[in-house]
């Protein structure tokens, strides 16, 4: 009865808007707007539920086949953007120009369940076939919209919230719509905002996918963003003209369309020749170097690249092979300039170890092998080195080996030549081994790749050869080797599911990055990365917000801060970042426990020990600040290890260990741990060193 009374009130709140009965909505709104187009334009009734037109399989598959680059360029960051919600109750959807789904990722029950109200691959959402959606109203608006539950046209789909994004291709056009449809009201703000950034990955995706025979210039008016989501990116012609841009590119260099800047010469945006800028770029070894508008008033930062084929046209020889000396010897490596990897910490001792170590082995081709929980940036890691690496000159490939099907790897690995297996391109295709050639080759979550796979890699490692599927001849390779997983590799190894002569060729040196609830630093890479999402305009953290960011316990690493500031700056408009513009999780321990006021005290106003008592001076201030907000949960929990543990959302191991690094005593005042016992024994019957070590020992994700 109360489903019938819902889908009531629906119908008639929808017929009093449209016929402006009702102010809920004023008639600006997007939702609005979408409802009187379904009941004006398109005839629709929402009180009569008609499911979506599902295509048949030949019509599927012409539709499919038309955008095969679109899909293609897009399938890998929806698998990402899947993993990124991690909710089982949601599909990552693409629909194409007309509002039909070309491809979904999802969960096999939540696919099951909604494939009764016609949400599956072939069918067509259009607003004129299913309402006001987020599909088929994004495709209307031309515009990012989020549809929540109610805001739906038909009470059918009131149960689901909708984010969308629409995707332009190189013309400007729509090329089709990524979505997120979901069961949780909740999701909306933060899945638009992923959505938004995956659109953007899938656009430049698709840029270098249909002119990757072009020359490629990649700028910013600042250096750290030159080749990032936020990167301008345009594809010019060997006479100087440009072919597209990406609309980064459009807005930094001052034009609303496409049309006004394709055709026209490089000279007419940037005060130097396309030949200038690539000798530039390859004397600079690829990293940006500085140039100005035509009109000379803006200054940017890019590198130009020729196309990966352009060696075998013989494109510019004369700027590609600078002139070497016969007699000349055999320069050794440059030594490696820390500066162009600083971004990687700022002042935890141990990530800056691991760095040192890193910049000092990539200078000799050493294979290095990077251990860390997921999300502690592996990858961004990776390509600091490779930037500073004898490579840097050539690509950085990365390829996960989790993300990729058993069936597919081994074909995305090696590569394979024309007509080697059924579905196979005609041309055949280049591996990513043989893509990384000259360059580096990042092998993520290397922990996954099938036993049978492990021994032609071994011996690609080995021969520095590769032989595509159904192929006879091979290639000569040479690239920089970085491994990364989450798990400990020699337990795989001693359990049998990787092998040992793999394990040790891989491991010239292992680095671990610690997670980030470990790391000294949090406040300054905190700063970091609002600088990096903003242009250097960030938004200011109340104390609350900065503290509730300090203390949460970071489960996802730098990947989910990363994410929640990227949300914040969506949410705060422009206005300081306050707890309401943090997710639940990582404010509720703040107002829980009154964390608000321990972090507005001074570390002297809550240090229970006399300063001639502890030596603080190796100490910086943040971790004084964090010694303080310590020390206050102690008091108030009566110096119960377990419960401040609870509160800060970390295990005890990790708390004993803060707590060690920050000289806090396992004890107030000369009493015990508030009647807890380890092992048995009161804590002042042991010594400080006794009670640490009688604790389980600390896991790799304490």
């Amino acid at each position: 009865m109360s489903l019938l009374t819902d889908s009531t009130m629906h119908v008639r709140e929808v017929l009093n808007v449209v016929n402006h009965q009702l102010a809920t909505r004023p008639t600006s709104d997007p939702v609005a707007q979408s409802w009187a187009r379904c009941m004006n334009e398109f005839r629709l009734d929402p009180s009569r539920f008609v499911a979506p037109p599902v295509l048949t399989d030949y019509e599927l598959s012409s539709r499919r086949e038309a955008m095969g680059d679109l899909i293609a360029c897009s399938k890998l960051e929806m698998t990402t953007l899947y993993q990124q919600l991690a909710d089982p109750e949601l599909a990552v959807v693409l629909v194409d120009a007309g509002g039909m789904i070309v491809h979904q990722v999802s969960s096999v029950p939540f696919a099951e369940a909604v494939a009764a109200d016609g949400f599956r691959v072939g069918a067509v959402w259009s607003e004129r076939e299913a309402g006001t959606n987020g599909m088929g109203t994004c495709l209307a608006e031309r515009d990012c919209i989020a549809v929540c539950q109610h805001e739906h046209f038909y009470p059918r789909y009131t149960s689901l919230t909708c984010s969308a994004a629409p995707i332009f291709d190189d013309s400007g056009e729509i090329a089709g719509v990524l979505d997120v449809t979901s069961r949780s009201k909740l999701l909306q703000q933060h899945s638009l905002v992923l959505v938004g950034m995956s659109r953007q990955m899938i656009e430049n995706r698709l840029l270098d996918a249909r002119y990757r025979h072009a020359n490629m210039i990649h700028f910013h008016s600042r250096p750290e963003f030159v080749g990032t989501l936020h990167g301008g990116k345009l594809a010019v012609a060997d006479d100087s003209t440009v072919l597209a841009a990406n609309r980064s590119a459009l807005f930094q260099l001052g034009f609303r369309t496409l049309r006004e800047l394709r055709g026209r010469r490089i000279e007419e945006a940037f005060n130097a020749s396309l030949e200038d800028m690539i000798a530039r770029s390859i004397r600079g070894s690829f990293h940006p170097v500085t140039v100005y508008s035509a009109n000379a008033t803006n200054r940017f930062f890019l590198v130009a690249q020729t196309p990966q084929n352009s060696a075998e046209r013989g494109m510019r020889v004369a700027v590609t092979a600078p002139p070497t000396r016969a007699s000349a010897p055999e320069k050794r490596p440059a030594p490696a300039r820390l500066d162009q990897i600083a971004h990687l910490e700022f002042g935890d001792p141990r990530m800056a170890s691991q760095i040192q170590l890193a910049a000092r082995v990539v200078q000799r081709k050493i294979p290095i092998i990077l251990r860390g929980q997921t999300g502690t940036g592996k990858e961004v890691f990776a390509q600091a080195l490779h930037s500073i690496s004898p490579h840097a000159s050539g690509p950085f490939v990365p390829v996960n080996c989790a993300s990729l099907p058993e069936n597919l790897i081994e074909s995305e690995l090696f590569g394979y030549r024309a007509g080697a297996f059924t579905g196979a391109q005609r041309e055949g295709r280049r591996g990513k081994i043989v893509q990384a050639n000259g360059g580096t080759l990042f092998l993520d979550e290397i922990g996954d790749m099938p036993l049978t796979l492990q021994a032609r890699l071994l011996r690609v490692i080995e021969e520095h050869e590769v032989t595509p599927l159904g192929g006879e001849t091979t290639i000569k390779v040479d690239f920089q080797l970085i491994s990364a997983s989450h798990r400990n590799l020699l337990e795989l190894v001693h359990g049998g599911q990787f092998r040992e002569d793999l394990y040790y060729r891989l491991k010239g040196v292992e680095l671990n990055l610690p997670p980030l609830s470990e790391r000294v630093d949090k406040l300054a890479l905190i700063h970091h990365l609002l600088e990096n999402e903003t242009n250097n305009d960030p938004p200011e953290l109340t104390p609350e917000a900065e503290h509730a960011l300090l203390t949460y316990a970071w489960p996802g690493n730098i990947r989910q801060l990363r994410h929640v500031l990227q949300m914040a700056i969506a949410l705060c408009d422009g206005q300081p970042i306050r707890c309401d513009d943090l997710p639940v999780e990582i404010t509720q321990r703040v107002s829980e426990y009154g964390l608000v006021a321990a972090s507005r005290a001074a570390p002297s106003d809550v240090d229970p020990h006399p300063a001639d008592e502890v030596d603080l001076s190796a100490l910086n201030a943040i971790q004084l600040n964090e010694r303080g907000t310590v020390l206050t949960l102690l008091d108030e929990h009566r110096w119960n290890v377990s419960n401040v543990a609870k509160a800060l959302g970390i295990s005890r191991n990790t708390l004993y260990r803060k707590m060690r690094r920050l000289y806090i005593r396992l004890s107030h005042d000369g009493s015990a741990l508030d009647s807890e016992l380890i092992d048995g024994v009161p804590p002042d019957e042991m010594s400080p060193n006794d009670s640490l070590s009688k604790e389980s020992p600390p896991t790799a994700d304490a």
